[in-house]
């Protein structure tokens, strides 16, 4: 394979969801992959509900990902090409003008239903003479522009589904140019796709109808078709679809609850998988596990308690370079003991930082017996502790006390820790050092 340019291309309307993240994953892999490029391509055409803040957002909540684009682009900012591609389909008698208002559209819709037709658009525009189409335009109408389908079937090899094909005789001319002027989204995709040379279409399998109309529309301005694949769709794990009111399932609401972004990434693409509770360790790992002809076609459940466990496995094996940086924005400045001490205990990074404080202190420890703790405290090693310290030390006290099990290391947790629970006290201890042990032994705050 020469190297692929894929692209993403969300519209600036909204937040990105798990859901329409999944095929920015998919094109960002399949790049890293075989060593291609990643366009970012902001569908902005809808001028009254595209946001700045939103494309923002979206570049944002992707380089959480870890997505970084090889080249960004605007469609409000390329509209003299689609007009050019417009004309040039009006040459070819490709692309038509049609007065029915939304109204007239929706009876004959319903008449045809009645009749036990499909509901598709019957081409009435077609038969207008030009005198018919003056009339209309002294009411003050103004046309829609639809492109004029071949009733043939389009076929593509697939790199998710293999052989597929869709019969253009059953849909609808599509409308590329509304009233006013301005694009749906088909035909600048189509435009765009040409123009910049994407080589590959990796999207969701609900845009397949829409794959063999543009195609079409792709043969009409005499380019080669690029290659796609069409992926399965995520649902909420109780198989609710996702759409952008599920803030709940945003990018952004999901790193606000502090969930690993490379546990995001690969739930989203090897759901269904063998491989969906692995945790990898970068996402050129996920690369190389992310396979299109390997996914489902069944509808994939995105389910956040999964998230949850493959988030904290994932953090359990990530090295200190990856996370020395967040680690450093909590205020813990973390030297490769820390690290290996505590991550194994984390459920989420921003743990890592009460861990600092217990080490560091001062704390308050919880001293229930104080001839124990005092026991503990004149056996406690001269440094440098160790590995072993914690263990040598704990087999002193045990003789020296009696005690056993959780009588015997509970105690010593709670007065080193202040708490009842946390890592192994074996890696800790050295850690916290003896003299904040000591005091911390004799009940002082330290």
């Amino acid at each position: 394979m020469t190297s692929p340019l894929v692209r993403f291309a969300p519209s600036p309307t909204g937040y990105l969801h798990i859901g329409n993240a999944r095929p920015a994953l998919f094109n960002w892999l399949f790049a890293r992959r075989h060593s291609g490029r990643f366009l970012l391509r902001y569908d902005d055409t809808d001028i009254a509900r595209s946001k700045a803040e939103y494309a923002d957002a979206i570049a944002e909540d992707l380089g959480w990902l870890g997505i970084v684009p090889d080249q960004v682009i605007r469609q409000s900012e390329r509209l003299a090409i689609y007009d050019a591609a417009a004309d040039r389909l009006r040459g070819a008698g490709r692309l038509y003008p049609c007065y029915e208002t939304a109204d007239e559209l929706d009876r004959r819709r319903k008449r045809q239903l009645a009749r036990g037709l499909p509901p598709i658009y019957d081409r009435t525009a077609l038969k207008l003479t030009a005198e018919q189409k003056a009339a209309f335009e002294a009411e003050g109408r103004k046309a829609h522009w639809r492109f004029l389908l071949e009733a043939r079937e389009v076929a593509w090899d697939d790199l998710v589904r293999g052989a597929s094909h869709v019969d253009c005789a059953s849909l609808s001319d599509p409308v590329l140019v509304r009233e006013d002027g301005s694009y749906l989204y088909t035909l600048p995709s189509v435009v765009d796709d040409i123009e910049t040379g994407v080589s590959h279409v990796i999207r969701g399998e609900d845009h397949v109808t829409n794959t063999a109309v543009q195609a079409q529309i792709f043969e009409a301005l005499g380019a080669s078709l690029p290659t796609f694949g069409h992926h399965n769709l995520l649902t909420t794990a109780s198989g609710e679809g996702l759409s952008k009111r599920l803030g709940h399932l945003s990018l952004r609401g999901l790193r606000e609850t502090g969930v690993e972004a490379l546990a995001v990434a690969a739930l989203a693409t090897l759901v269904g998988t063998s491989d969906a509770v692995r945790p990898v360790a970068s996402l050129e790992e996920l690369a190389g596990l992310v396979e299109l002809a390997h996914v489902s076609r069944a509808p994939a459940k995105f389910d956040e308690h999964e998230l949850e466990t493959l988030s904290a496995r994932t953090l359990h094996q990530l090295p200190l370079a990856a996370v020395a940086d967040r680690l450093a924005a909590l205020g813990v400045v973390a030297d490769e003991a820390f690290w290996q001490a505590v991550r194994g205990n984390l459920a989420k990074l921003d743990e890592a930082a009460q861990w600092w404080r217990v080490v560091q202190g001062p704390i308050a420890p919880a001293i229930g017996d104080a001839g124990f703790a005092e026991a503990a405290a004149r056996l406690l090693p001269a440094e440098p502790f160790e590995a072993t310290t914690w263990k040598s030390w704990t087999q002193a006290v045990s003789a020296a006390t009696g005690a056993k099990g959780k009588a015997l290391f509970m105690p010593l947790r709670q007065a080193l820790t202040g708490l009842d629970h946390g890592p192994e006290l074996a890696a800790l201890l050295p850690l916290i050092g003896r003299d904040k042990a000591l005091k911390r032994l004799a009940g002082e705050s330290a």
